[in-house]
């Protein structure tokens, strides 16, 4: 088939080579503008900016694609469809009825459950058993359009939002490749269903520890590797990493029981966590003990 791809991140990265190693065409790949990133704040090119420029695909960055040009662009390559996975972009109506058989969506989630912007977090923060990959046909609306192809795998008790978003990403690639190569009944989401992943916010990465030890547990989970769960430390911000819950510890919300070379536990609101990996501000990921033994902490002191 002739396909034009829209995506950014890696997760898109990883459909386009599925679909390019299928034996498509991609007349044209869209992807956002380059971003500035690092230390340096230098703009850094997205993953499918740079897989589409090694395979020598011709690229487009618009900053919206409600730009006529866009359209134009897009309809001198008469593409049979449109892939879009992660692309960060709204999709308009004037683009989604361009392809001759319409635009199909890459989601990260089992929908109607966890449209928007971060289901892989939302699943991993709820404590989902399972997620999966959603192949839809696009419409106006977030996430609401008919599914084509759905394929659910389980969340184990480790699996951080990376760990995740790697399987999903091979799950996505693969699915996207089945559902270009033979015809699927689409069939109406369940709206009585439907939940949202609404974009994480910074915020949400600050541990509250009046929460019970199993829910911190999975927001560590859930913010790895980005923004990164933290605490405070007498003003000083402290990333958790990861994490074990110990059952039937009991003291005050983040309150620090026990501080050793064998553990260093923090109570929460039911149970209390073992941290194993921490990160200060500025430092390197270290193991507890390497951070006790770096930074002294007294049982009784209180992480906030």
């Amino acid at each position: 088939m002739n396909i034009v791809f829209a995506g950014t991140p890696e997760f898109a990265g990883v459909a386009l080579d599925a679909l390019i190693g299928a034996g498509h065409v991609l007349s044209l790949v869209l992807t956002q503008p380059d971003r500035p990133a690092g230390r340096g704040r230098k703009p850094r090119p997205s993953a499918v900016k740079l897989l589409a420029e090694k395979r020598r695909l011709p690229v487009l960055q618009p900053s919206s694609l409600k730009d006529e040009r866009v359209a134009t662009a897009i309809a001198a390559h008469q593409p049979d469809v449109m892939v879009v996975a992660a692309y960060g972009l709204i999709v308009p109506g004037t683009v989604l009825a361009l392809p001759r058989l319409g635009c199909l969506n890459i989601h990260a989630s089992l929908l109607p459950r966890w449209r928007g912007a971060a289901p892989i977090q939302r699943a991993l923060l709820a404590g989902d058993a399972t997620t999966g990959i959603t192949i839809m046909q696009m419409n106006e609306g977030l996430d609401t359009g008919a599914i084509l192809l759905q394929e659910a795998i389980p969340i184990s008790d480790t699996d951080t939002a990376q760990t995740l978003h790697d399987r999903l990403a091979v799950l996505g690639g693969g699915l996207i490749v089945r559902a270009l190569a033979a015809p699927f009944v689409p069939r109406p989401q369940d709206e009585t269903l439907a939940t949202y992943a609404r974009k994480i916010d910074k915020q949400e990465a600050h541990i509250d520890w009046t929460e019970s030890a199993a829910s911190v547990e999975r927001r560590i989970r859930a913010f790895n590797p980005a923004p990164g769960a933290y605490a405070l430390l007498d003003g000083e911000t402290l990333k958790i990493w990861r994490a074990d819950v110990e059952r039937g510890v009991s003291a005050t919300p983040g309150e620090i029981v026990e501080s050793s070379a064998a553990a260093l536990i923090v109570a929460c609101g039911a149970d209390a966590l073992r941290l194993i990996e921490i990160q200060r501000a500025g430092g390197k990921r270290l193991p507890a003990r390497a951070f006790l033994a770096g930074r002294g902490l007294a049982r009784g002191a209180r992480l906030g």
